[in-house]
């Protein structure tokens, strides 16, 4: 059943989006802690069952919600194919000690009252928070994206954030399990009348944060290219020249225009784009000079080198690039991809023949800082790199700086039609939200869009279709109270929750009417 129930709470996820059924999966939950020690049990079996339930919930929450990432070790079969089983498998596995941890932690401590949903929101979404940040974290598919398909309801991240947003989740979705307490009917009520209540009040908020007029356009305008090439195809040598003569020729489009023709432009093109290394390829940069109009530059990714004394080291980057093809600025991808970009302890698992997934002559390295690129008049844009998207920390700008837009450039084409590109682009689209700042986001086979500071798509390109968007960079909105204070807002959340739960008199399942 714990199994079964956290496997359903992953429907909640992008692509389906059936939130509906966390009111499933969490009473559920709930109930099976309630049933998984007697009054007087030790504490050693309290922990013990309570990891084995979470643990098992989390395992089918995962595996369902993660099992697209077998795809990305198929695109070159011959070589990863046989690692499908153990990616599948083991990544769930490692996710779900953490909700294992956080269940035997609430039924340590587990009370025969109502309050008990809170303890369980508070040990389940400060779970989400240490996954995203123990080792190198990775907080993807936390719980409180499961309510990502309700624009309405997205909002409350720009109060309480990611982890604020799991909380509230699962304190309303597992509050209808005290509706089989043995209690008074009067406090059986009372405690879903305030879950509604919270979810009323949440829905209400977002309304009319959607409904207020924002700050509308700035004067400079947009091209995301989406060129879709096969993941399979983008890195053999006979296809480099096509690939960047696709580009080039996509870039040269006239432009659609909007407004004054007297525009800044900036040309976006996704993560490491060209299929070579742009600074060492003849040419290369005159070319993109030569394709850009007047008074536009050009964003891309691209794979970067630098001479160090123990060799070349190579570098995720985004490159800043003016109409006069001289480049501008350089990014540095910060946060890597565990196996995708770089291998966890490479000396071990290397010598049982596991390997990164992307073809460099070495593992990339980490860039130094988290900081914004200028972008002519566009602003400050703040870069973030394929899986630094899912970072909510990582938006907040740690260097303190201010920035007007948020970059996402990715490549999702190593995950085909499966639900990741999906649950990459929600989970980028929280990041405007949180921050009041639209997002722009350019990514190889899509999901390419212009999201506006309220998580709106604006415009947008389905996955695997050539094509560009056209498009006014969006003004951002003044500075969201989870832009100013990060995860404090989340922090108070659990504080009175815990301070709640501890003060509230216990009445005992058996209570009659």
């Amino acid at each position: 059943m714990a199994l079964l129930s956290g496997a359903v709470a992953a429907l909640s996820l992008p692509p389906l989006d059936w939130s509906v059924v966390l009111l499933l999966a969490f009473p559920a939950l709930v109930w099976l802690i309630d049933g998984s020690g007697e009054p007087g049990g030790t504490n050693s079996g309290k922990l013990r069952n309570g990891f084995f339930i979470g643990w098992l919930f989390g395992f089918g929450y995962f595996l369902a919600g993660l099992w697209w990432i077998g795809s990305a070790f198929l695109v070159e079969a011959d070589r990863f194919a046989w690692m499908i089983p153990f990616a599948i498998l083991t990544m769930p596995m490692g996710l779900a000690l953490f909700t294992g941890v956080a269940t035997a932690i609430a039924a340590r401590f587990w009370k025969p009252r109502a309050s008990r949903v809170l303890l369980l929101a508070v040990c389940l979404s400060a779970s989400d928070w240490l996954r995203g940040h123990v080792l190198t974290g990775f907080p993807w598919n936390a719980f409180g994206y499961g309510i990502s398909g309700s624009l309405s309801l997205s909002q409350l991240a720009s109060v309480v954030g990611l982890y604020g947003l799991s909380f509230l989740v699962v304190a309303v979705a597992a509050a209808p399990a005290v509706l089989a307490d043995k209690r008074t009917k009067s406090a059986r009520v009372l405690t879903v009348a305030i879950a509604v209540a919270v979810f009323v009040t949440g829905g209400v908020y977002g309304v009319n944060r959607l409904t207020k007029h924002d700050g509308g356009d700035t004067a400079t305008q947009i091209r995301i290219i989406q060129p879709s090439i096969d993941q399979s195809e983008k890195w053999k040598p006979e296809n480099r020249a096509r690939i960047f003569q696709d580009y080039l020729e996509l870039t040269r489009q006239p432009f659609s225009v909007t407004g004054s023709q007297k525009r800044d432009r900036i040309v976006i093109w996704p993560e490491s784009a060209v299929p070579f290394l742009l600074l060492r390829e003849p040419g290369a940069l005159a070319a993109i000079g030569e394709a850009l109009p007047q008074n536009a530059s050009l964003i891309t990714g691209a794979v970067r080198t630098a001479e160090t004394a123990d060799g070349p080291v190579y570098f995720n980057s985004i490159f800043v690039i003016g109409s006069n093809g001289v480049v501008q600025d350089i990014y540095d991808k910060v946060r890597l991809v565990p196996f995708g970009e770089y291998l966890p302890l490479e000396n071990i698992l290397s010598s049982l023949g596991v390997t990164a997934l992307v073809d460099v002559p070495s593992a990339f390295r980490a860039g130094a800082e988290q900081r914004p690129l200028k972008v002519m008049e566009g602003g400050s844009v703040l870069p973030l790199i394929c899986y630094e998207a899912i970072f909510p920390g990582l938006s907040r700008n740690a260097s303190g700086q201010d920035y007007s837009w948020i970059l996402n450039v990715t490549n999702d084409a190593w995950f085909g039609r499966t639900p990741g590109p999906y649950q990459h682009f929600a989970q980028a689209r929280l990041r405007a939200i949180e921050q009041g700042v639209p997002l722009i986001r350019a990514a190889n086979t899509g999901i390419s869009a212009v999201v506006d500071p309220k998580g709106r798509i604006l415009e947008s390109l389905p996955l695997f279709q050539r094509g560009v968007i056209d498009a006014p960079l969006p003004s951002k909105l003044s500075s969201t109270l989870y832009g100013r204070y990060g995860e404090i807002t989340f922090a108070l959340l659990l504080g009175l929750s815990l301070f709640f739960f501890i003060c509230q008199p216990c009445n005992h399942f058996s209570r009659k009417d």
